[in-house]
């Protein structure tokens, strides 16, 4: 068999099985196998493949056709233009998440004024606190991408925090990043940041078990919300204003129908103001973004 061959009997399976980007998938994954990357597979396709390749190939291609995430074959994710470790201890990065990422950079080169004595300015160290870290690719993408800051990031998991660690390294990030295993703010000094950030769990529990086969793979501590999907989003909106400065940001990813319910909680509050929504690509709400005043 081919390398076109196999590809094209893997697009043709992963059809079937209405796997997403079947193609890509595909391809993805006989890079993997052969540990070459796209352009080879694309130039050398009418290649043979040695038998032992063929066998893993199939392997592999079994394996996504029953719902098993291709990164968690791959351990590969991109991000923000950076690669990531994931495994079935963290929720795989999504490109939605990215516009969270790029909104928090945009907000922390504004100059804003804290009080009358105080300034936060972009030559200014900045303090961020990431919840709900996971793979670490939220606190690790700014850490990269923002020359001047200190980060805390925080996750109920210990294996979450091992994976997080390693991204921050691979990264070349780590020296900017305190990982601590905490349930939210739990094992946080009451210390003042600028910019709180999180992708927390969101997802009804009752429509866990109707998501993709690929998407239940994942872990579902990073996915279930609770009953309405509402859980994390009033403990975090409860407690972020104790630890953000004046004036300081609370910025959120969202599900699409949960706008409103949300700005409904913040609103509660009477702790924060200027709120707003962003949608993603898809024109669906993604992220809100407020911050403590009033």
């Amino acid at each position: 068999m081919t390398i076109k061959q196999a590809i094209e009997k893997a697009i043709v399976n992963f059809k079937l099985e209405k796997i997403e980007s079947p193609n890509l998938k595909a391809r993805m994954l006989m890079q993997y196998v052969l540990k070459k990357p796209r352009e080879y597979i694309m130039v050398y396709d009418n290649k043979a493949l040695t038998p032992n390749q063929e066998k893993e190939y199939i392997k592999y291609m079994t394996y996504i056709q029953n719902g098993i995430p291709i990164e968690h074959i791959t351990h590969q994710r991109e991000f923000m233009k950076l690669n990531f470790y994931v495994d079935e201890n963290v929720l795989i990065p999504r490109p939605d998440t990215e516009i969270l990422v790029e909104e928090v950079i945009k907000l922390a080169s504004k100059p804003r004024i804290y009080n009358e004595n105080a300034k936060f300015v972009p030559e200014l160290q900045a303090k961020f606190l990431d919840l709900c870290t996971g793979s670490g690719a939220i606190a690790v993408s700014l850490a990269k991408y923002i020359e001047n800051c200190e980060i805390t990031a925080t996750d109920i998991s210990h294996k979450a925090i091992e994976i997080a660690k390693t991204n921050a390294k691979n990264n070349q990030v780590e020296n900017k990043i305190t990982f601590i295993q905490s349930n939210l703010f739990e094992n946080l000094v009451e210390e003042k940041y600028d910019i709180i950030i999180s992708n927390p769990p969101y997802i009804k529990r009752k429509i866990l078990k109707t998501l993709d086969k690929e998407v239940q793979k994942e872990p579902q501590i990073a996915l279930d919300g609770g009953e309405d999907g509402l859980d994390f989003y009033r403990k975090i909106i409860k407690e972020a204003y104790k630890y953000l400065k004046y004036e300081g940001y609370l910025c959120l990813e969202i599900g699409y129908d949960q706008k409103e319910e949300v700005i409904n909680l913040i609103e509660k509050e009477k702790k924060y103001i200027d709120t707003y929504c962003i949608k993603d690509l898809c024109d669906k709400d993604r992220v809100i973004i407020t911050k403590v005043g009033g």
